[in-house]
């Protein structure tokens, strides 16, 4: 074969390999709600009850719809807040996905906003807290081999800083709602694994019945609490607990229609009131939880709470 012939065969080849690779990464669309944000990474629970990771790089287009039209407006990918509804197109597989794109409706960018809303106050108030908890804890463990004295006030710092917790959430609690003025008339309770925040399709069918038995009252509220165990510290415990009563105050919006004003969260209330010793993993498992209540108004209800 001529010198000639053999360099535009080998040219060929290479422009057809290029070609394959090119082809190799499939093109994956899907809508569903973010769940956890971390720098560039959202977890994306689908519609399929299916959890994806979508990748956000500098080259993503994030847009909504604007008017009647086919016409879209870019905006910042600041907007990508847990709870917030959206559809995506890039490249991967259903487990991972390169967004290219990503749109979502500005309505649900407002609820999503209402869900921050509801917990960043308590998890702001409970996070200075934690962390001063957590200095004190780690002082304890230093002053050991100094003296006891010195032990016994840490300790005693430590227990201040456990009622200032339970006073924290004591009046996170008030400021939702007073609600000694309720009456419980059902509950449940979502688990997770360990460092995880996504609902099971188990869970999610309780919560939707539970829901559904809301809408047979007048004057009722859905009171969320999310927990985590006493595994890790407490600072990100805190920040678990409040992504798992998120994803819980989500999908109470989102897929079972139940109006804002009907939700009350005190929200993330880390390792504080196990429902189970956290020594044993049984125990543990029992504490990673969300509790879902309905709450009818004694007025409503009657005095006698029946």
């Amino acid at each position: 074969m001529p010198k000639q012939m053999r360099v535009v065969a080998s040219l060929l080849a290479v422009c057809f390999l290029s070609l394959g690779s090119a082809l190799a990464a499939d093109k994956v669309k899907g809508k569903g709600v973010i769940t956890l944000r971390s720098g560039n990474t959202l977890t994306v629970e689908t519609d399929e009850d299916a959890t994806t990771t979508v990748i956000v790089t500098p080259d993503t287009k994030v847009q909504h719809p604007v008017g009647l039209g086919a016409r879209k407006k870019q905006v910042g990918q600041e907007v990508l807040i847990p709870g917030l509804k959206l559809k995506f197109e890039g490249t991967g597989d259903q487990n991972q996905v390169t967004a290219e794109t990503i749109t979502f409706d500005r309505d649900d960018l407002s609820l999503a906003k209402v869900i921050q809303a509801g917990l960043n106050p308590t998890a702001q108030q409970q996070a200075q807290n934690m962390q001063t908890y957590e200095a004190n804890r780690l002082a304890t463990d230093a002053a050991i081999a100094a003296n006891k004295q010195e032990i016994e006030a840490n300790k005693q710092r430590i227990a201040a800083n456990e009622q200032g917790i339970q006073e924290v959430a004591q009046a996170t609690q008030k400021r939702f709602s007073e609600l000694t003025d309720w009456v419980p008339k059902g509950q449940t309770s979502a688990h997770f694994e360990v460092g995880d925040s996504t609902l099971s399709a188990g869970d999610k069918q309780q919560i939707a019945t539970l829901a559904q038995q809301a809408l047979n009252y007048k004057g009722y509220v859905i009171e969320v609490k999310g927990f985590a165990d006493s595994t890790g510290n407490l600072v990100d415990n805190q920040e678990l607990s409040k992504d798992r009563a998120e994803a819980v105050v989500a999908y109470l919006l989102q897929d079972c229609h139940v109006p804002v004003k009907n939700i009350v969260a005190p929200g993330a209330m880390s390792e504080t009131h196990p429902a189970a010793s956290n020594e044993t993993a049984f125990g543990r498992a029992e504490n990673r939880r969300v509790e879902v209540r309905v709450l009818v108004n004694k007025g409503v209800a009657g005095d006698s709470g029946n």
